[in-house]
C-alpha cells in the first residue's frame, strides 16, 4: 500500500476547538518568508469579510492550513494561504490536500477559475501548483507591513 493511499486528508473549519493547533503549525525558517503566519491569517479572517480558514487533517491530526476567500478585485475565489507543517512535508500530503481542496471548491462553487499566488522565489510552491493544473498568468508586486512582495498569480480551471 502506498503512503498516499494510507492518507485520510480532510478539512475542518478553524474554530475555538482547534485554532491553537493551527497557530502551532510550523514552517521551516526558509519557508517563513513565503507565507504569512497562521496567527496573522486567523486575525485577518476574524476581521475581514469573505475569508474562510480551514485546518488540513490527516486522520485526526492537523497537518496544515488553508485560507480561501472571494477576491473582490479578481471577482473570483482564491486560495490565499496554503501550508503544511514542516513535520509532514515531503510525504505527499500537501499534494493530496491541494487536490482535495480543488475538489472541495468545485463541489461548493461549480466550474470556476481558482486563483492562487506564490512568491516568485518559491519554486517548490510554483511547481506544486503547476503540477496540479494552475497556470502562471502574471507577476505582480504589492506592499504590506513595510515590505514589498513579488508574486506570480496562477489560475486553475475547475
Amino acid at each position: 500500500m502506498s503512503e498516499i493511499s494510507k492518507m485520510n486528508i480532510k478539512f475542518k473549519e478553524i474554530d475555538i476547538t482547534n485554532y491553537q493547533k493551527c497557530i502551532d503549525l510550523k514552517l521551516s525558517e526558509e519557508q517563513n518568508k513565503f507565507v504569512a503566519s497562521n496567527m496573522f491569517s486567523l486575525v485577518q479572517a476574524a476581521y475581514e469579510p469573505n475569508l474562510y480558514p480551514l485546518g488540513i487533517y490527516n486522520e485526526n491530526i492537523m497537518i496544515g492550513f488553508i485560507l480561501y476567500d472571494f477576491d473582490v478585485e479578481l471577482k473570483g475565489w482564491s486560495m490565499s494561504r496554503f501550508m503544511v507543517d514542516v513535520k509532514y512535508q515531503n510525504q505527499g500530503m500537501g499534494k493530496v490536500a491541494l487536490q482535495k481542496f480543488m475538489k472541495f471548491i468545485l463541489n461548493k462553487y461549480g466550474h470556476i477559475q481558482l486563483y492562487t499566488s506564490a512568491e516568485v522565489d518559491n519554486p517548490v510552491a510554483i511547481a506544486l501548483y503547476s503540477k496540479l493544473g494552475f497556470e502562471k498568468k502574471e507577476v505582480f508586486k504589492y506592499e504590506s507591513g513595510g515590505r514589498t512582495y513579488k508574486e506570480v498569480r496562477m489560475i486553475a480551471q475547475l
